[in-house]
């Protein structure tokens, strides 16, 4: 066969596609960076050069929130016992912005300490191989994943409370996980009455539903914020990129944008830093 004219051919056009392959991704080690994104298609961790965040101090109206993450994860920092966080509640109100911000502020305080790694929702039944590859680091790693929840016929939630304290490693000790979601049980209402409703013990069944959040011993609420409060981020939004208007056109214009979108948070006022920061031409 090795002499047939047509081996011949077929070994030429596998060494063309080799060459036409692209190369494998490079595989990245966390001592790389402080930031990656999870990629489980191919188990990989890509670092992220630049995390998108803003200056914890520009955070407005979750002072108490804000001390509690941060106390947790200074303490997660030095090595000490810290809790898987759930920050939950309403929507644009700083959820997110204030991991990225927290991690931002342990790690000035303590340059290196910690690894941020975002999971994304999507991504969560590849969670036992990327704590697999944490386990054996040596490095502190604080797994993020944005808006978790789940849905009808969505079983993935098991898979994750397993993980978090269940099964017989359960959770490596040098990884702790922050999730941020709108549902305070992760699971939406006409899911958990449909269990009770057509469960033979309705009461087990609830149990079992909610039992995924009580995996995350804090609990952080985060509530729609008031007039007061909402003017204050546009005022330091507006300190902090040196846009200049004055004061009682700045409270005049924040307080009709919030009007015109039906909400006053953090995201709002973002979204009205932005639109003024281009009408008077200053980039952000």
């Amino acid at each position: 066969m090795d002499n047939h004219p047509l081996s011949a051919i077929l070994i030429r056009i596998a060494d063309a596609l080799d060459r036409l392959a692209p190369p494998p991704p490079p595989r990245s080690t966390l001592a790389e960076a402080d930031a990656f994104v999870w990629h489980a298609d191919g188990d990989r961790l890509e670092v992220v050069p630049s995390v998108n965040r803003v200056d914890i101090e520009l955070l407005q109206g979750i002072d108490r929130v804000r001390d509690i993450l941060l106390d947790n994860t200074r303490r997660f920092a030095q090595g000490l016992p810290a809790n898987n966080v759930l920050l939950w509640g309403a929507r644009g109100m700083g959820k997110s912005s204030l991991v990225k911000a927290a991690h931002a502020t342990v790690n000035r305080e303590k340059p290196g300490s910690l690894v941020l790694i975002e999971i994304h929702r999507e991504d969560i039944p590849s969670l036992p191989r990327l704590l697999t590859l944490l386990r054996a680091s040596d490095r502190l790693c604080l797994l993020f994943c944005d808006d978790l929840s789940f849905d009808q016929q969505d079983t993935s939630y098991k898979s994750l409370k397993a993980v978090l304290d269940g099964g017989i490693e359960g959770r490596p000790a040098n990884v702790v996980l922050y999730a941020t979601s709108n549902r305070r049980h992760l699971l939406p209402r006409d899911m958990i009455e449909n269990e009770r409703a057509t469960a033979i013990n309705p009461g087990e069944a609830v149990e079992e539903k909610v039992s995924l959040s009580d995996r995350f011993g804090l609990w952080l609420g985060f509530h729609a914020c008031d007039q007061e409060t909402y003017l204050a981020m546009v005022r330091g939004y507006a300190e902090k990129h040196g846009l200049v208007l004055p004061p009682d056109q700045l409270k005049a214009e924040a307080a009709e944008w919030a009007i015109t979108r039906g909400a006053r948070s953090g995201r709002v006022a973002w979204q009205y830093i932005q639109d003024l920061a281009g009408r008077l031409g200053k980039p952000l």
